[in-house]
């Protein structure tokens, strides 16, 4: 046996019924998500989609950038660069100050089915969201956009992993 730390399963001040209504919206989102990315045919991968997400979001930039907001490892997303260069869809480079540095970058090929993508999630977001009464809408804006300042507030020196569906 080994000594018993911090307990990790620390009671929640929550009640139950509440977190698991987050527990079913978020398996939702992810559904919603992982649906607008169902016409890719095999074309690319959900972690490949996910590093096409991340250069939308950053642009060019270098593996190491692009494993540290993804929270992969950068011998992973050099890899998964490679398929990516393999398949027209990211240019890979390097730094002129130091050739040894990959960079990677969206072509026309990969911007365009990151925003079908995008467009896809928007209008099943959309046909759900014109079904709820404003104050309802407005109510759910308010919520999701506290919530996602209470998730960024983590220690900085902590990895803060993007997870770009």
């Amino acid at each position: 046996m080994h000594a018993a730390g911090p307990d990790v399963r620390r009671a929640s001040k929550t009640p139950v019924d509440e977190l698991m209504a987050f527990e079913v919206a978020t398996r939702d989102l992810v559904g919603v998500a992982l649906r607008s990315m169902q016409r890719l045919d095999g074309e690319v991968s959900l972690p490949q989609f996910r590093l096409l997400a991340a250069l939308q979001d950053h642009g060019r930039c270098t593996c190491t950038q692009v494993a540290q907001s993804l929270g992969l490892a950068g011998s992973s997303v050099t890899r998964l660069g490679d398929r990516l260069a393999a398949s027209g869809h990211v240019l890979r480079g390097a730094e002129p100050a130091n050739r040894s540095v990959v960079t990677l970058e969206l072509t026309d090929k990969g911007r365009k089915l990151v925003k079908q993508v995008i467009a896809r999630r928007r209008r099943e977001l959309g046909r759900v969201l014109d079904r709820l009464a404003p104050a309802e809408r407005a109510a759910c804006v308010q919520g999701l956009r506290s919530l996602h300042e209470q998730l960024g507030e983590r220690d900085a020196t902590e990895p803060r992993p993007r997870l770009p569906l």
